[in-house]
């Protein structure tokens, strides 16, 4: 079957439920919508869907938005099995896979050697977070796995249960009457790992085949990646993670692991069955296998790899070739990759926090009353000499504050989990906030109460703390005292998308992160420490979204020293490790990106489009802020989004807004961006943009286009948030709000952005991505009935409500729908 068809059948199964649970006349105003918005969309005047819309009760709209949403939840399937038919029919080397990688490598002049040095070099760390943008339950999930299992095979028996299945979600609540815990966000996010630990298997054997096949003979590189996870270590702001928390974070990481691990032995178990060669009667893997089953079921064996090891080994001098790399590679490559830690648990916390911690540790052992006071210099000239020294500042024995308990509880948690299951079980200190050296070196001076060492990683967000970077790591790395704590070990920077765009808009945030790339790599360069950038990116464009391959080759050359690391945020998760040939081709994909990029040499880049981009990012940053600075702006802002219904929804155990008065300065950049693609104005991702070509001028843009990796990427990204967004929708949110001038203001500087990206790329927006072009138009007129109930519930709320954040009773469950169906339809949200 194709695409149409697939999604045909399960409009018709909806379709049927609805008639069967609703009754008729209700079937008949779902359909009649439909004409009616399509209708509108083609200019025919939308007069009668206004009428049909302000006439509903609450009951008949939040029927209206299920149905509707429901709908995307099934064609959202039928689009991931699509992309799983097209995956595993290509024959031959696929575009940006592992064998095109490496032919692309020796084109270059990478003979097997530098290949093999650059992958073992190399590091791809993904790592999990628990932020609000995959906002469905669990038990509406499971449904939906049950049903895109049987869309390959569609006989009368698959059709029966897909209706059950979709009969079921008609009647299931769809938000969560609770926020989830912590704990419920790191069980969501681990979930994804069974499948990933399926599809790693066959990428490592990918790599190796196509490695004998471009080089000519075989090769022992492994996979160059991990995984990491900040659910249950991420505490910025988020006054639920605590060390109990954190605790039982790494409890069920370790469970997680041996489950995972038990499960790839036993299968181990009941394929290798050969004998011994020189003792028939003997089954010497099965032997080992059982040995090693028992360990780890009885919790002990923190190091599978050299007995695995030695036994690929032996099953290779035996003639096993076969079997080792089909039989025994994936219980190898769990074993490598999972271990008995799962995933690497980082821990952040705010500068803020961290730094009053140490500031309490220090007067309470007599050392320095007043910390926080002093100067930047000072502060270095005491954690230095702290550091010199290995005694703790908290008297042993005596119980913590609860202050301190909360700041070092988490460290002495993962030390412990450590000690147990090995290294790996800890990943990074990351430090939100970064912007002086003393901030860095305080989460080392916590660690030391506990007797630990952590790795610290600054994480630079704003505009002017990515300008003031390079300058913070250069003084940081001349310190012999941090030098000496950091040892051989990979120096990781982390950047942060969502508040540098936020601060300073689409086009200013990427050329600042670009450039502090470019220079942070030069200052590790200069002072012989390898590095590793940690990018901070959501799935929204306003957050650094887009293809990961494309990011990815778009990186500053020759700033990929040891690997880079990614967050995989929200329904990031679900959109890529749904599937295990999902999974494996989103990994071969980063893969890819990352094994070319490292390969490019530094290079200077043009003075001209230096010049030209220093520019148009002043320029572009400039009118940003002029329009968030406007005195109209947050009052617009609140009436023409619903930002404050998103803070009412279940979605996550973070606040939306940072401790403090609500303003836009302590909004969250999730929620900022999520209100934007709520009524397809989509902000985040372009906004600035227009002025800064206009700054550049076409042709000077065109070549920087066509010749620059960087430049081309941050474009094509700017392509899809623009093609995304939507005058038509846009318009009917204008309507909640008075006309303070903004509107007009914001559309023509739309309609600016789309003429001018047009120019530049010498296309219409997205003419060389056909498949999500097509895929936006045709959810539009189905995710069209959505917004302008969602505009009609909010008008409603707003005249009944008593204030702002006063929802009706009987208007909150369908606007939170609403909420939850447009971002099921537009994707990439967060």
């Amino acid at each position: 079957m194709s695409l149409n068809e697939d999604v045909g059948l399960l409009g018709r199964t909806l379709g049927q439920v609805l008639r069967e649970q609703e009754g008729e006349a209700f079937f008949e105003t779902v359909e009649r919508v439909r004409t009616l918005v399509r209708q509108a969309r083609a200019g025919e005047g939308d007069g009668p869907l206004r009428e049909l819309f302000s006439g509903v009760d609450s009951e008949q709209a939040e029927n209206l938005v299920r149905a509707f949403s429901l709908y995307f939840q099934l064609v959202n399937l039928a689009e991931e099995y699509e992309r799983v038919r097209v995956l595993t029919s290509t024959s031959g080397p696929r575009p940006q896979s592992l064998a095109q990688a490496l032919i692309e490598l020796q084109q270059m002049g990478l003979d097997a050697e530098q290949t093999e040095a650059l992958l073992s070099r190399l590091d791809l760390g993904l790592t999990f977070t628990a932020h609000p943008t995959e906002m469905r339950r669990r038990t509406v999930r499971a449904h939906l796995v049950q049903v895109a299992q049987d869309i390959p095979n569609l006989t009368p028996n698959a059709v029966e249960r897909i209706a059950a299945h979709v009969e079921a979600l008609w009647s299931t609540p769809e938000l969560r009457r609770l926020k989830p815990t912590v704990l419920d966000e790191v069980k969501g996010g681990l979930n994804y790992i069974q499948v990933i630990a399926q599809a790693l298997p066959a990428l490592q054997r990918d790599l190796r085949r196509a490695f004998r096949e471009v080089y000519g003979r075989d090769t022992d590189a492994t996979l160059p990646i991990s995984f990491s996870s900040w659910m249950g270590g991420d505490r910025d702001g988020n006054p639920f993670v605590t060390p109990q928390a954190t605790h039982d974070t790494l409890e069920l990481h370790r469970e997680r692991a041996r489950e995972l691990l038990l499960h790839s032995i036993s299968q181990a178990y009941a394929d290798i069955s050969q004998m011994a060669p020189e003792d028939p009667a003997e089954e010497p893997y099965r032997q080992e296998l059982q040995r090693l089953h028992d360990q780890v079921r009885d919790h002990g064996l923190t190091d599978l790899l050299p007995r695995l090891e030695q036994l690929d080994a032996d099953l290779r001098q035996h003639g096993q070739q076969r079997t080792a790399d089909l039989l025994l590679t994936p219980l190898l490559t769990t074993a490598r990759v999972f271990g008995q830690h799962l995933v690497s648990l980082d821990l952040r916390e705010h500068s803020a926090l961290t730094g009053a911690a140490v500031a309490m540790l220090l007067q309470e052992a007599g050392v320095e009353a007043g910390y926080q006071a002093l100067p930047e210099h000072a502060r270095l000239d005491l954690l230095t000499r702290e550091l010199g020294s290995r005694r703790p500042l908290w008297a042993a024995g005596t119980p913590l504050t609860e202050e301190l308990e909360r700041a070092i509880g988490p460290i002495r948690e993962v030390a412990q989990a450590a000690a147990v299951v090995g290294p790996r079980a800890f990943g990074r200190y990351i430090i939100s906030m970064s912007e002086s050296v003393s901030d860095v070196l305080e989460p080392l001076i916590l660690a030391r109460e506990v007797g630990f060492r952590v790795l610290p990683v600054p994480l630079f967000e704003t505009l002017g703390d990515l300008e003031r970077a390079p300058s913070v790591m250069w003084e940081l790395l001349s310190l012999p005292e941090y030098r000496r704590h950091l040892g051989d070990d990979v120096q990781e920077i982390m950047l942060g998308y969502s508040d540098s765009n936020k601060d300073a808009g689409f086009l200013a945030a990427n050329w600042a992160l670009h450039e502090a790339q470019r220079k942070i790599s030069e200052v590790c360069r200069r002072a012989g420490v390898p590095w590793r950038f940690f990018h901070g990116r959501g799935t929204s464009i306003g957050r650094g979204g887009g293809p990961a391959s494309r990011a990815i080759l778009g990186q500053p050359a020759g700033t990929i020293d040891a690997g880079l690391r990614i967050t995989e945020q929200g329904e990031a998760l679900a959109d890529k490790y749904s599937h295990p040939v999902l999974a494996q081709r989103n990994l071969e994909q980063s893969l890819y990106g990352l094994l070319l990029a490292a390969a490019r040499p530094a290079t200077e880049l043009s003075p001209a489009w230096v010049e030209a981009l220093d520019r148009a990012s002043r320029a572009s940053a400039a009118a940003y802020r002029a329009l968030v600075e406007d005195p109209r702006f947050l009052p617009f802002f609140e009436q023409v989004t619903p930002i404050h219904e998103i803070s009412r929804l279940n979605i996550a155990s973070r606040p939306v807004r940072r401790p403090g008065p609500p303003t836009l300065g302590n909004l969250r950049a999730i929620p900022w961006v999520m209100s934007w693609t709520q009524n397809r104005a989509n902000l985040p991702g372009w906004y600035g943009l227009q002025v800064g070509l206009r700054e550049i001028g076409p042709e000077l843009a065109g070549q920087m286009y066509r010749e620059w990796p960087f430049f081309r990427s941050m474009l094509d990204n700017a392509q899809m948030s623009l093609a995304k967004s939507d005058l038509l929708i846009f318009e009917e949110y204008l309507r909640l709000g008075d006309d303070s001038g903004l509107a007009g203001e914001l559309e023509a500087a739309f309609r600016e952005a789309v003429s001018l990206v047009e120019q530049v790329i010498g296309t219409e927006l997205l003419h060389a991505e056909p498949r999500l072009k097509r895929s936006i138009e045709l959810r539009n007129p189905y995710i069209d009935p959505i917004h302008r109930l969602q505009v009609e519930l909010l008008r409603r709320s707003r005249e009944q409500g008593e204030g702002p954040e006063d929802v009706p009773e009987n208007l909150e469950r369908p606007l939170l729908l609403s909420v939850q169906g447009i971002s099921a339809g537009v994707r990439n949200t967060g």
